[in-house]
Formats: structure tokens, C-alpha cells, sequence
């Protein structure tokens, strides 16, 4: 993973659900989170085609890509559209989360966090202490970023 330039105004970050999600309120909490702390987001939306998920990113080069999902289907999506990203080459080291709930139960999210890495992602935020971890996921990211 590389990390690219951040503006003096912050990072450019793409939130998004995936294709079978269509709740939209995580996204604005995490549009609104970001943005809070200074960086530019674009919101996707809800029941995002994996096509113009990756076509976006590809356009938009983004710092950081963030996926939530909410249906308990995020495991499925992610495996998906991970490998999809990551095999464009502008996208290929392009730091990528996922988070929410990714499974049926809690116990489904948890142990999915191994298969969502290794099919691609950098951190898999789940249960009750994920805005945490991501919160501090976001802070040592934005360090290693050249300002």
C-alpha cells in the first residue's frame, strides 16, 4: 500500500455501499465523520454496481476507499469487488476498508475479516468497538501521509 499527497484540506475519500446494500444512513454518518475531520468525501450512495464503484475509483483516484455495508451481505460484496479493484492498476495499492455488518451475525463478521484481506482490503472494521478502531485506523493513516 502507498499512501498518496494529501492536500493542506485533507484526503479525498470515496464511502460507499456495494450492490446489494441500500441503506444510506451509515454512509451519511460516515460522510459527515470524515468530513468533520477535515477531508473531502464522495458519497456513492446506496446499491452501487460494482462496475461504477471501480470505474469511479479509477476516475476519481481516491486516497482512501471506504465500503459499509448494513444487509449483512458485506462479506459476499466485499470478496467480490475487492479482486475487482485491486486489478486495476491505478487502484492496486490504493488503501481500501470495509466495515458494518458483514454477516448474518456478529460471529460472521469477526471471522470474515481474514477472507476480506486477503481478498484485498487493508482493515476490516466490525463489532462494537469498529468506529474506534477505525477512528485511530484513520489518524495513524493521515500521519503517514506527506501533508
Amino acid at each position: 500500500m502507498t499512501f498518496a499527497a494529501a492536500s493542506p484540506a485533507g484526503l479525498d475519500i470515496v464511502v460507499s455501499t456495494m450492490a446489494s446494500d441500500a441503506h444510506t444512513w451509515n454512509l451519511v454518518f460516515l460522510q459527515m465523520f470524515l468530513e468533520e475531520r477535515g477531508h473531502r468525501v464522495t458519497n456513492l450512495g446506496a446499491c452501487v454496481p460494482d462496475d461504477r464503484l471501480v470505474e469511479h475509483c479509477r476516475q476519481a483516484a481516491p486516497d482512501l476507499i471506504v465500503l459499509s455495508s448494513v444487509n449483512g451481505h458485506g462479506t459476499l460484496d466485499g470478496l467480490r469487488v475487492a479482486p475487482q479493484l485491486r486489478a486495476r492498476p491505478e487502484l492496486s495499492d490504493t488503501p481500501m476498508v470495509i466495515g458494518g455488518k458483514l454477516g448474518i451475525t456478529e460471529e460472521d463478521g469477526v471471522q470474515a475479516g481474514r477472507s476480506l484481506r486477503a481478498a484485498g482490503f487493508d482493515e476490516v472494521f466490525t463489532g462494537p468497538d469498529s468506529i474506534e478502531r477505525f477512528t485511530a485506523y484513520l489518524a495513524r493513516w493521515s500521519a503517514a501521509v506527506p501533508a
